[in-house]
């Protein structure tokens, strides 16, 4: 469903946050957005980049876990959609895990918003060829509208 800016997302058992967002978004041609969202799940990958080492850690999780939490955005990169998530997981012991989302199966269901942003902004591998970042040239020239419309900033 679509609500002005708004799209409201219900995803089933056995469907995967990922993939279903990045059809939705390729579908509806959405290049630049926030996602929020709730649920419950029996598997995921998350992960962390640690910085210092420039290396990029996998864990994966099974098992009944709530979605206590699901940020994140979507932008372009190469001119295809690019998701960044991250999720916080809690277990049948209340224990959270989070980190950046790379895969999640839905046990139940997801209640997952999508708040389309007017625009495009595309990412980029830095100099390193190690993080992908935003392009600034095309976040500058959106930047007033961008901000006081959202009072936000995609970094």
């Amino acid at each position: 469903m679509k609500f002005d800016d708004v799209y409201v997302v219900r995803l089933d058992r056995s469907e995967e946050i990922v993939e279903s967002l990045t059809k939705i978004c390729d579908r509806e041609k959405i290049t630049l957005a926030t996602i929020e969202g709730i649920g419950a799940a029996d598997h995921a990958v998350i992960g962390l980049y640690n910085v210092g080492e420039q290396v990029y850690h996998k864990t994966e999780l099974n098992g009944p876990m709530e979605i206590t939490a699901l940020t994140g955005n979507v932008s372009t990169m190469d001119g295809k959609t690019y998701l960044h998530i991250h999720i916080n997981l809690c277990d049948e012991k209340m224990n959270v895990k989070g980190g950046h989302l790379n895969e999640c199966r839905i046990s139940a269901t997801a209640e997952i918003t999508i708040r389309t942003v007017n625009g495009k902004v595309e990412r980029f591998y830095d100099k390193d060829g190690e993080n992908v970042a935003l392009s600034a040239d095309l976040l500058q020239r959106r930047a007033d509208q961008f901000f006081i419309r959202h009072k936000w900033v995609l970094l």
